[in-house]
């Protein structure tokens, strides 16, 4: 039983058909827009700008059905066992810390480099990545493969080769239109969350 995960699951999907019935409206009050920004790429009298909330509400927003597809699998094929090790109230505590850490993390990005027609953050990826690295550290021996080439290796190396590959593309700009610091700072939530667990651990020791 894996109650979190499922019900992640379901609300990234009722908010995507949402999202379907509503249009830009969401991605307007809801999506994570850079500080001070103005943009009229979504309705020419209407006006993207930043809110509190949106550092968690853009983690449930998606840009498209492949966007929410990927995202979701992750979060199933991860979420499960790692939900299951933790129990469901840390699970959740330790995606919604990924998912703050990767909103701040790529607001100050973004913010700092936004042109003068900014665009705003999407998509559950920050939290996703955040379950990727608690999965690498709680079960660093098991075996993943690559898609791409069709790879075995331990989930640790998978995991660091994945952090690396985003860091590497976020310096260099490569692959334009994913937010890679959003993918780094969900796996420094993570890593901050199971360190103050750990040391925690070791007092009651």
């Amino acid at each position: 039983m894996h109650p979190v995960t499922t019900a992640l699951l379901l609300v990234n999907v009722a908010v995507f058909v949402l999202q379907g019935v509503i249009g830009d409206e969401l991605i307007l009050e809801f999506a994570l827009w850079p500080l001070g920004a103005r943009s009229r790429h979504l309705a020419p009298n209407e006006l993207g700008h930043f809110e509190l909330w949106q550092l968690l509400t853009s983690s449930v927003l998606h840009g498209s059905p492949s966007h929410l597809f990927l995202n979701m699998f992750a979060l199933w094929m991860f979420g499960r066992d790692v939900e299951q090790l933790l129990g469901s109230w840390r699970f959740l505590q330790l995606y919604l810390g990924s998912v703050l850490s990767a909103a701040v993390v790529q607001l100050a990005v973004v913010s700092y480099t936004a042109g003068p027609e900014p665009y705003p953050t999407i998509g559950a990826s920050g939290g996703v990545f955040g379950v990727l690295l608690a999965f690498g550290a709680l079960f660093p021996r098991r075996i993943l493969i690559l898609l791409f080439p069709p790879i075995p290796m331990p989930a640790w190396l998978f995991v660091l080769l994945y952090g690396l590959v985003e860091l590497a593309s976020g310096v260099t700009g490569t692959q334009s239109g994913i937010a890679h610091f959003a993918h780094l700072g969900g796996m420094l939530g993570a890593a901050l969350v199971l360190a103050r667990w750990r040391r925690q651990e070791r007092r009651r020791a």
